[in-house]
């Protein structure tokens, strides 16, 4: 019988399997990697690609970065200074503090500017979006030529202000203007129009709507047909009416589009601008001049630019209160159609 062969003897570190044998020298490399500052070889691969990704990434965002720097972060800073200035932006500025401020509190014209800008809003935001609203719900049937009616509402909204301005200061001439001659027919006698200061704003106020309302209508119309017909269906199958469908469950639906509406719509009256200064610059008698028109007057009109500031700052104020009391109020009627509905006689 042939003699085995003598076993060989291996030491306990060699015991373990080629496999197991490789991993416990890969730890001892990356232990002594580790210790001795290096990193490891696939994250020492990996860096460079990770360099070159961000350097493409700042590449590409820097421009971007740039022109927000430019254009709204320094401007923002520097007129936030130039308000506590008394500056003509030629000679050099001289700080005040807060007397530009306390200036607006006494200035007769920046109060008048209020209260019109004021009453321009209150007029224009409600009338909008009640318009919007009610033109919406007639176009949202299945109307013959629907698209076209849709299509001549909106197209209002896209021409200019200033165009706006200059096609109504020929219609609304007191002299030579077609609405006199159209009045002048049906026996009424001639109109200022807007050289009327009991009249302008008003005028102003139906231009805006003409113009303004077509945004509404689409805005509305777009959330009526996303109205769930099954919430419609059920409440008819209850025997609820046309008023009832549109209170309890269209109106409801829209809320937040409504919220929108509102927000949007005031803070577009409150920054109106081109439109007074194509038409009336502001008269006749200061009844047509607004905040941003006064704003505008005193700084480039008048060259005290850091008053203009102040009064710039004064109506930044005012669009960011009423942008936080619409979302507080957003968020309250949240949370209240979030709670769960208690039924009656759920508890007995």
């Amino acid at each position: 019988m042939p003699r085995l062969p003598t076993p060989l003897t291996l030491p306990a570190g060699h015991a373990r399997g080629d496999g197991q044998h490789d991993h416990g020298q890969d730890r001892d490399r990356a232990d002594h990697a580790a210790g001795a500052g290096e990193p490891e070889p696939g994250r020492r691969r990996r860096s460079p690609l990770r360099r070159g990704e961000t350097a493409t990434a700042w590449a590409f965002i820097t421009p971007a970065v740039l022109i927000i720097l430019g254009l709204s972060v320094i401007p923002v800073a520097w007129s936030v200074l130039l308000s506590f200035q008394a500056s003509d932006l030629v000679t050099p500025s001289r700080w005040v503090a807060l007397d530009n401020y306390r200036a607006l509190s006494q200035d007769p014209n920046f109060s008048q500017a209020v209260r019109n800008t004021l009453l321009y809003t209150v007029l224009y935001v409600p009338l909008s979006i009640g318009i919007g609203l009610a033109l919406a719900l007639v176009l949202n049937r299945r109307i013959r030529l629907v698209g076209l009616y849709r299509t001549l509402i909106f197209v209002p909204f896209v021409v200019s202000a200033t165009a706006q301005g200059v096609l109504f200061s020929f219609i609304l001439d007191p002299e030579f203007g077609a609405a006199n001659s159209v009045l002048n027919t049906l026996g009424i006698s001639p109109q200022g129009f807007l050289t009327d200061p009991g009249q302008a704003l008003l005028v102003l106020v139906a231009i805006s709507l003409w113009s303004g309302t077509g945004f509404c209508v689409v805005v509305c119309l777009a959330a009526l047909q996303d109205v769930q017909p099954s919430l419609i269906e059920a409440a008819r199958l209850d025997g609820a009416g046309r008023w009832q469908l549109l209170r309890h469950v269209t109106l409801p639906a829209m809320t937040p589009v409504s919220v929108f509406l509102l927000v949007w719509q005031t803070i577009n009256a409150l920054q109106v601008f081109d439109l007074v200064y194509v038409t009336t610059k502001g008269g006749p008698l200061g009844s047509t001049t607004v905040i941003v028109y006064f704003i505008w007057e005193q700084a480039f009109k008048n060259f005290t630019a850091g008053y203009g500031a102040a009064a710039a700052y004064v109506l930044a104020v005012a669009l960011g209160l009423v942008t936080v009391g619409l979302r507080l109020v957003r968020g309250r009627e949240q949370r209240r159609s979030a709670r769960p509905v208690r039924l009656e006689g759920a508890g007995k």
